[in-house]
């Protein structure tokens, strides 16, 4: 009898920047689900919470943007993955304005920067909605 032993190595970096207490369980529990769900292997991703501030200087640095906004993901390349960088206030922020748990906020946001990291893109209406088709079809099966 013959064996076939496949290991998926996928490295999960989270940093938290912030005062706030962050489920860190969860973030690496969702990405892992992720990477599975979409059957990504061997590759590192980086994910960073960060205060209103630093996103305001990344978001301006790289987008061209002087305000902060909810989330920034660069893809990378290789076994690179790519990083994403989340405002955890604004994050609480929006689960207020949309009537949303904070937890649910956060899921939706993570999942949305691993789609850009992915290669999906919202800078038109139709990527838009694919984006959230494809975002609102992952959580569903979580």
């Amino acid at each position: 009898m013959s064996w076939l032993i496949i290991i998926i190595y996928v490295m999960i970096e989270i940093n938290n920047k912030t005062k706030a207490k962050i489920d860190i369980k969860l973030i690496k529990k969702i990405t892992e689900k992720f990477f599975a769900y979409y059957k990504i292997k061997n590759k590192d991703v980086s994910i960073a919470f960060v205060g209103d501030r630093m996103m305001t200087r990344l978001n301006n640095k790289y987008r061209g943007k002087n305000k902060f906004t909810d989330i920034l993901s660069f893809r990378g390349e290789g076994d690179d993955f790519g990083e994403i960088i989340i405002d955890y206030a604004q994050i609480k922020r929006q689960a207020g304005k949309f009537s949303k748990s904070i937890k649910d906020e956060l899921i939706f946001i993570l999942t949305h920067g691993l789609l850009h990291l992915l290669g999906h893109e919202d800078k038109t209406a139709e990527g838009r909605i694919n984006i959230e088709k494809a975002g609102n079809k992952f959580v569903k099966n979580l």
